[in-house]
């Protein structure tokens, strides 16, 4: 296994392009905000501005640049009800600090557009399943979702074919003011916000939900799961390498 681990970061190194060619991505992130009728304008503000935040500390920033030879690329995008997606950074590939700058920049200049008290996220879900599909080229696709509360529109997150998702891995994050933690309305069949997620939302291999006690703890939410997203790729979703000696794995 070790062999096989070092082969194949040998062999991505091995394929990184010359200096000024198109990279290779090693990573496409896009992350879905939830910002529907029940986030008000204070608690957008914590979240655009939590992540922003979250892009420019420093731990973050060196996972991102982790590998200069394979960037990560990043969109960001709000949700709310069905056909409410609003497109707040296209895809960008992670190539320096200054462009995480930017980036968060972008964020704390963005005022929010939506008041429908509608939560799609069944809907956001395709969405972001779509931005992904753009990135054809990079070795792995994931999609956050964060929210405060469960869908009561559109498509039920957990009905979604994978087809129709494309095989991405789905993460979340779930905030639960103390205001709304003990909601139960439209959970179905789970007593928390963190179970629905669980349960209904998140997919692929590894997926996990990080979740904040309340919109002030979305920056460190956000740096939690981050850090955690761009550890490195999987070698399970890595394509093998074959050596010279190595000896065929049992049936």
């Amino acid at each position: 296994m070790i062999r096989r681990a070092i082969a194949f970061a040998t062999a991505a190194c091995l394929a990184a392009p010359a200096l000024g060619a198109d990279l290779a991505c090693r990573q496409a992130l896009a992350l879905g905000l939830d910002v529907s009728g029940s986030v008000d304008e204070e608690e957008y503000r914590l979240q655009l501005d939590g992540l922003a935040a979250a892009l420019r500390a420093p731990q973050v920033q060196e996972a991102f640049l982790a590998m200069p030879q394979a960037p990560v690329e990043l969109a960001i995008f709000e949700w709310s009800g069905l056909n409410q997606h609003r497109l707040l950074v296209d895809w960008t590939p992670v190539t320096d600090a200054e462009t995480l700058g930017r980036i968060s920049a972008r964020l704390r200049g963005t005022f929010g557009s939506y008041t429908d008290p509608s939560t799609a996220i069944g809907a956001a879900m395709v969405f972001g399943a779509g931005l992904l599909d753009q990135r054809q080229n990079c070795w792995q696709h994931t999609l956050d979702i964060s929210g405060d509360g469960p869908a009561n529109i559109g498509p039920a997150p957990g009905l979604i074919p994978d087809a129709v998702l494309g095989g991405i891995t789905i993460n979340g994050l779930v905030i639960t003011p103390a205001s709304r933690a003990n909601t139960t309305k439209n959970l179905r069949n789970v007593k928390t916000l963190l179970e629905y997620y669980q349960a209904q939302v998140t997919r692929g291999p590894g997926a996990f939900v990080e979740t904040a006690d309340d919109f002030a703890d979305f920056e460190n939410a956000m740096t939690r799961k981050l850090l955690r997203e761009l550890a490195g790729l999987s070698l399970s979703q890595a394509s093998p390498v074959s050596l010279p000696g190595d000896e065929p794995l049992p049936q």
